[in-house]
């Protein structure tokens, strides 16, 4: 990797930590909250928890039809379900604050990683950025880029009602931040739309399950994330120990 983008990497990531402490610090949370297959906008106290309304169930929004990108090994003990929108800033709150215990958890094998990618900023604010980022990350998951270029996003995410994604030239640009991502295949992907119909499915699939907000984080199937008692990193990585060590 260039040192050029080595430093653009750390220019990203201090960026986003300002911003995460400048949310931190305004004692509020914002998480995209559907209701009724309309996602709108929820605020609650810094405290960990999230707006969700009632009756979230199993993970009723996968299938075959929209099948989530997976990483991590097959046989791991612990599944960590995710759906998120990249124009969510919950979502992105959730990776900077997750992203390494993840990365940590998957590489020892012991947690493998479902994503499901959503698009339903899109529908509330406007703009199509959550679909081609989406888009783009599927092409990224082709050239077995994904966690990286996933990341990538999250740590350039523009603020909830700016739709820079909606630029496919700044999808195309930001692969340049990834070590071989950046080729012919990976920009006529992006260009073409060629996962669009599955970005459509997995959203469809999402606006009509039982869950209500992004982001929606399960392990083995428990709801984690919007529960009474906060998921922090050290309770992530102790939930998943027990269930490695229980397998």
């Amino acid at each position: 990797m260039s040192e050029k983008n080595r430093q653009g990497k750390r220019s990203a990531r201090e960026r986003l930590r300002e911003q995460r402490e400048r949310e931190k610090h305004s004692e509020r949370r914002v998480r995209t909250v559907k209701v009724g297959g309309i996602a709108v906008v929820a605020l609650a106290a810094a405290t960990g928890l999230g707006v969700v309304a009632a009756g979230r169930g199993g993970d009723s929004a996968s299938g075959a039809s929209a099948e989530p990108v997976v990483v991590g090994r097959a046989d791991a003990p612990a599944t960590l379900t995710v759906y998120e929108d990249f124009r969510c800033p919950a979502c992105g709150q959730f990776e900077e604050t997750f992203r390494d215990t993840v990365h940590d958890l998957t590489e020892d094998g012991s947690l493998r990683v479902e994503y499901h990618l959503v698009s339903i900023i899109d529908g509330n604010v406007g703009g199509n950025g959550s679909k081609y980022a989406a888009n783009a990350a599927a092409c990224a998951r082709d050239a077995d880029r994904f966690p990286e270029y996933h990341d990538t996003l999250f740590a350039n995410q523009p603020a909830e009602t700016d739709d820079a994604f909606g630029d496919k030239t700044r999808l195309l640009d930001l692969a340049s931040e990834v070590d071989g991502l950046d080729t012919a295949a990976f920009r006529t992907c992006v260009q073409d739309g060629e996962h669009d119909s599955w970005v459509s499915r997995s959203n469809a699939a999402f606006t009509s399950s039982d869950f209500n907000a992004t982001p929606t984080v399960l392990l083995n199937g428990e709801d984690i994330y919007g529960s009474s008692e906060p998921l922090t990193p050290d309770s992530l990585r102790s939930r998943v120990e027990d269930l490695a060590a229980a397998s």
